[in-house]
């Protein structure tokens, strides 16, 4: 059987094989599940459809959230670039405004795929689906996208956490980054240690990002991390692809991410006591 339990033993196996991490993947979910390879795909494409219309919809029927914090933003981005003002490009551009489409989805009580968690949603599919819009990449190709994404947060989720409430919004939007940015690097052709690079560079980048929402509730400054999520995962894929190396391997950088979540204070680990949540305009507007 397939499996494996660190970044390193991950590495092995795509070394052994002379297959990338998603194909390592893949052939773990067969084998865990005592399935076919054909079932695994369906189920994965179903997840990539779920994505990409929870990232399309409000560019055409904007929502507004539950809690009347967000709704709308995904369009004004959309609008923005169709203006020809966009000063982010069409990759990020786009990844951006995906991403904040998926949290208002979230957020309206809508359809989403918690990648990994509801509240970092929007990263891997706005990331995702920019290089697809860009690079015409095929539906098959994206979901062995999500498969490598899939490991990466496997890895987080068994060797540390994926819960703004245990370690921060560094292991929420923080995993997701590293998730997306690995899956882009397989994605337009890099090995898996330069994915492994990328994942371990947006853990560092986003080091002690505390999660303090509004009101207690996924909207607020959830949706704008996202965002800032996809411009990280990005930023690390290119300096992955570029050929810089990462002085600290993965296993490592999740370690310190877990560990410096566990340091957090308990009023910046979702609990909305503090940092954001607990600023005079954040009170103000959850009442």
């Amino acid at each position: 059987m397939v499996d494996f339990k660190n970044a390193e033993e991950l590495l092995a196996l795509c070394g052994q094989q002379g297959q990338r991490i998603s194909d390592v993947m893949k052939r773990r979910e067969c084998d865990l599940g005592e399935t076919s390879m054909e079932q695994i795909c369906s189920r994965m494409q179903q997840v990539w459809e779920i994505m990409r219309q929870s990232a399309l919809t409000p560019l055409k029927t904007p929502v507004k959230s539950v809690g009347g914090l967000i709704g709308g933003e995904a369009r004004r981005l959309r609008l923005h670039q169709n203006q020809g003002k966009s000063i982010c490009g069409t990759v990020l551009g786009d990844g951006i405004t995906y991403a904040m489409a998926v949290l208002e989805v979230n957020a309206s009580m809508g359809v989403i795929v918690a990648a990994p968690t509801a509240g970092s949603a929007g990263i891997v599919p706005g990331l995702l689906l920019a290089l697809q819009r860009a690079f015409q990449f095929s539906d098959e190709q994206m979901t062995d996208a999500l498969f490598h994404a899939g490991a990466i947060g496997y890895l987080a989720m068994r060797n540390a956490t994926v819960a703004g409430a245990v370690g921060g919004c560094q292991a929420e939007v923080g995993v997701a980054s590293a998730m997306a940015a690995a899956a882009a690097v397989e994605l337009m052709g890099g090995e898996p240690q330069q994915s492994l690079d990328a994942a371990a560079t947006v853990l560092m980048n986003m080091l002690g990002l505390v999660c303090d929402p509004v009101g207690g509730l996924v909207e607020y400054p959830c949706q704008n991390r996202n965002a800032a999520g996809v411009a990280n995962a990005l930023i690390a894929a290119e300096l992955a692809l570029s050929g810089i190396h990462q002085m600290i391997p993965f296993d490592e950088m999740l370690d310190t991410m877990y560990q410096v979540g566990k340091r957090i204070p308990y009023e910046l680990r979702e609990t909305a006591l503090g940092g954001c949540a607990a600023s005079p305009s954040g009170c103000r507007f959850c009442h």
